[in-house]
């Protein structure tokens, strides 16, 4: 199929070409997705699933159009072509919309990048059932207080991303990813129920967690809610266990957008160069590491994927910026567009990572007298035009270096630069899930709103 998923890009550039396109591109996405869900050991939903889609995008004098099918015969093709032209013509020109300058075009493969593994396209329905099984048999297994599931789940997916362009970019990439994942209940004084959910996400089944440490680890953090209360109102260090150092990283990287900053919806707007956190913070976005869930050759519009430092010792470096974000606010692009068939492409992270300290995590919360251990951010509360960050919040309190007792219906408040200048400590515990990898830290001081 690869060979025919790039001729049919390259087709279809033709066809719009010929209805009168000045600049175009075409993204095919072809893929076949398993999905098996299995609830208290029953099958429950088995899913298989294909597609093979094609988004055709035409620029006329910075007047833009894009527009997606999945009827791939001639007579549609020819159609979209010219439908896609005739609102290009209609649309607002921009001077900023355009294909990449030819230099910038990517002649990478994706070979060495480790994307595909072909035993997960061989994995047979049974095999993602028994693994859906022992991942909820052994979360219910953990304990008796586990009392109820919503379900284990297998997914897998294997497929091919094509793009070309009429500056005569061509070229394919193939992929796969495998995914389990379960949620349990476990009962707390006076019958409520504690629910939690783990996962592990992986382009190859080698790196993919084993089932039954997935369905432990939910178990776990369920029963770590058991008996949690509130607390009240002070000023207390932080600890963030890699997932919440994970989350942080995601608000942050809202605020790294090209797009947030021609808009000015980006607290970092000016801020390049300036000191946003601790000496030990180092963020960089990682497009080419080998077999990570966001690594890839190129970008959605062709440029060379490479990596790019965000944030280097507490200095504030760099934006991540497509094409037209990058022209927009005069800049060079990242090489970070993202894209679907049916949209046009805007900057996005791949392989997101906060880099690791040299402070083993048991020490980090040894040396908290006082304080919250995060393991839970509830709702919407991030301004990222400002930096105001307030959260509802759940954990461990931290007394004299222990985790003394779970923790429920708090909030945390504080400022984005506030709570990156206030890291004081960073684990060794680099952990991966999916596309972002980061370690405990510690924040010095922040505001536990609670009775």
């Amino acid at each position: 199929m690869a060979d025919a998923n790039l001729e049919l890009a390259r087709q279809m550039v033709q066809l719009a070409r010929a209805a009168g396109a000045e600049q175009c591109d075409v993204l095919v996405s072809a893929f076949t997705e398993s999905s098996v869900t299995v609830r208290l050991g029953e099958i429950e939903k088995l899913v298989e699933a294909g597609s093979r889609s094609l988004g055709l995008r035409v620029i006329n004098g910075g007047r833009t159009a894009v527009s997606s099918t999945s009827d791939l015969s001639e007579r549609s093709l020819e159609a979209l072509a010219k439908d896609t032209v005739v609102l290009a013509r209609i649309s607002e020109p921009d001077e900023f919309a355009g294909l990449p300058e030819p230099e910038l075009l990517s002649k990478a493969t994706a070979q060495g990048l480790n994307l595909y593994d072909e035993r997960i396209e061989a994995m047979t329905t049974e095999e993602k059932v028994t693994a859906a099984r022992a991942c909820e048999a052994a979360a219910l297994a953990f304990d008796p207080r586990i009392t109820n599931s919503d379900g284990g789940m297998f997914v897998t997916r294997s497929g091919e991303v094509a793009l070309a362009n009429s500056l005569g970019f061509a070229s394919s990439y193939p992929g796969t990813s495998a995914y389990i994942a379960v949620e349990v209940m476990a009962d707390d004084a006076g019958g409520k129920k504690r629910n939690a959910a783990w996962y592990s996400a992986e382009r190859a089944l080698h790196r993919l967690a084993d089932p039954g440490e997935v369905g432990r680890t939910a178990a776990r953090r369920a029963l770590d809610q058991v008996g949690a209360r509130k607390v009240g109102t002070k000023q207390v260090p932080v600890v963030m266990e890699p997932r919440m150092t994970m989350r942080l990283m995601g608000d942050l990287a809202g605020c790294l957008s090209g797009s947030a900053l021609y808009r000015g919806a980006t607290f970092l707007a000016g801020r390049r160069g300036q000191v946003i956190g601790s000496p030990l913070v180092t963020i960089v976005d990682e497009p080419c590491l080998l077999g990570r869930p966001g690594s890839r050759p190129w970008d959605g519009e062709g440029v060379t994927s490479a990596r790019t430092p965000l944030v280097t010792a507490g200095v504030f470096e760099a934006f991540l910026f497509d094409v037209y974000t990058a022209r927009r606010t005069g800049n060079r692009t990242t090489g970070s567009a993202s894209r679907g068939v049916g949209s046009a492409p805007a900057p996005g992270a791949s392989n997101l990572v906060f880099e690791a300290g040299t402070t083993d995590p048991e020490a980090i919360v040894a040396d908290v007298a006082d304080g919250l251990y995060l393991t839970e951010m509830i709702g919407f509360g991030f301004n990222p035009t400002t930096g105001d960050f307030s959260r509802g919040a759940a954990g461990f309190w931290i007394e004299n270096g222990r985790l003394s007792f779970p923790v429920t219906e708090v909030n945390i408040s504080g400022t984005m630069e506030g709570m990156l200048g206030g890291i004081d400590a960073l684990g060794t515990d680099l952990t991966w899930l999916g596309g972002s990898a980061a370690p405990t830290v510690r924040i010095r001081e922040m505001t536990v709103s609670g009775l």
